[in-house]
């Protein structure tokens, strides 16, 4: 039984939340294939084809992972949901694409357990479950909807005109993939004591930051491929080279295999391509350095940009060199929000004190009422890919 009021109320939250997470993420896929029909009556055949790309190349992605943790957690699965399908039936689930709804299900099921018949035991497991979710769910964000919203730029861009759809995708994708990173960053704080958690301005700060350097990064990129589509994908391998050999000289050790390490690096280059994130510790000089090669990556694109606007100008550009200047103005500005926040707003840690919330595995209803002895209890931070992303997160 949950002990108190805040402890229900925190329950009800959590709740809500999973919920609008999920209708969230049902809209995403409604946005997609509304955007991908579009694309198609349109005729517009190339940017049809890239949209299913990143739609079903982020889906197969997001599979591959959510099947691997299985197999890692030895198909010792928490709800009833999840016990159900052998695991030929999981297998098939991953394969039709249906791996993350059958973990939302899941967490749905402890969820509603945890709410209405104010089970803790079950409300532990729903946050344990949802911590994976959101590892999902952050690599969706950037195998996604990050390449879609540079496509999207790219549409309206090369279509000089404002298509409802496209400006509804590009908008939404912005602010969604802001908004995600600052919940992600703050879900990692279960993992940390409680005075440690944010404030309200310091999330403010944190989405703030967030979303000015990504508005500039995936800007200049549109900017590039509207005159150099064929370029954009030389510009982007020799990047991820780049950004997957650092991954790899960082020594990260995520995943439980070689080959799921090396699956792990290989996303890793992928989000670096559009944003910063800390995979191991001791990693705030090459955070800097980061975002120093980011910054000349930005300008020489946008100096490109200006040259082809240049030679061959269009009627709706009139400024290109101030257009230029402003994209790499909003980085220097996203990365002075940054300085800002880590100076003045950003919770001191203790990456020691992780927190002992406790979580038990559930037996069957029959078995519970038979047998008076516990089960082996689970710490909250025995979701180790949690901890070991909480760990290195904020280094």
């Amino acid at each position: 039984m949950l002990g108190s009021e805040d402890e229900f109320k925190c329950c009800t939250r959590d709740f809500l939340f999973t919920c609008v997470n999920l209708l969230s993420f049902l809209l995403d896929i409604g946005l997609d294939i509304w955007a991908a029909v579009s694309l198609y009556k349109q005729e517009a055949y190339v940017y049809f084809s890239l949209l299913l790309l990143f739609l079903l190349g982020s889906s197969m992605l997001v599979q591959v992972y959510s099947w691997l943790w299985y197999r890692y957690d030895d198909f010792k699965m928490k709800t009833k949901i999840e016990k159900k399908p052998s695991q030929c039936q999981l297998k098939l689930l991953h394969v039709f694409q249906l791996g993350i709804f059958f973990r939302y299900a899941g967490v749905m099921e402890k969820s509603v357990q945890s709410l209405y018949r104010k089970r803790a035991d079950a409300e532990s497991v729903a946050k344990f479950l949802r911590q994976d979710l959101r590892i999902l769910r952050f690599i969706e964000t950037f195998s996604e909807s990050a390449p879609q919203l540079a496509l999207m730029l790219t549409i309206i861009l090369d279509k000089c005109r404002l298509d409802p759809v496209t400006v509804l995708k590009a908008i939404g994708s912005t602010l969604s993939i802001a908004s995600f990173l600052t919940t992600y960053d703050h879900s990692m704080r279960t993992f940390l004591p409680e005075k440690e958690k944010h404030h309200m301005i310091s999330l403010v700060f944190y989405f703030i930051w967030n979303l000015v350097l990504i508005s500039s990064r995936i800007a200049a990129l549109a900017l590039f491929a509207s005159v150099l589509p064929c370029f954009i994908f030389a510009h982007f391998i020799c990047s991820w080279l780049v950004l997957f050999f650092f991954a790899w000289r960082s020594k990260t050790s995520f995943m439980d295999d070689p080959r799921g390490e090396w699956l792990y690096r290989t996303t890793v280059g992928l989000i670096w391509y559009f944003n910063w994130f800390s995979v191991a510790k001791g990693m705030r000089i090459r955070s800097v350095l980061y975002h120093a090669y980011i910054l000349i990556d930005i300008c020489i694109l946008c100096g490109l940009w200006c040259w082809k606007m240049s030679t061959d100008p269009p009627d709706f550009v009139t400024h290109p060199l101030t257009t230029a200047a402003c994209v790499v103005a909003v980085y220097v500005l996203g990365l002075l929000f940054k300085v800002i926040y880590y100076t003045f707003f950003h919770p001191n840690l203790d990456k020691d004190k992780l927190k002992g919330a406790t979580i038990t595995e559930e037996q069957p209803e029959d078995e519970e009422r038979s047998h008076s002895v516990p089960t082996r209890p689970l710490k909250a931070t025995d979701n180790k890919r949690m901890r070991k992303l909480a760990e290195n997160f904020f280094c």
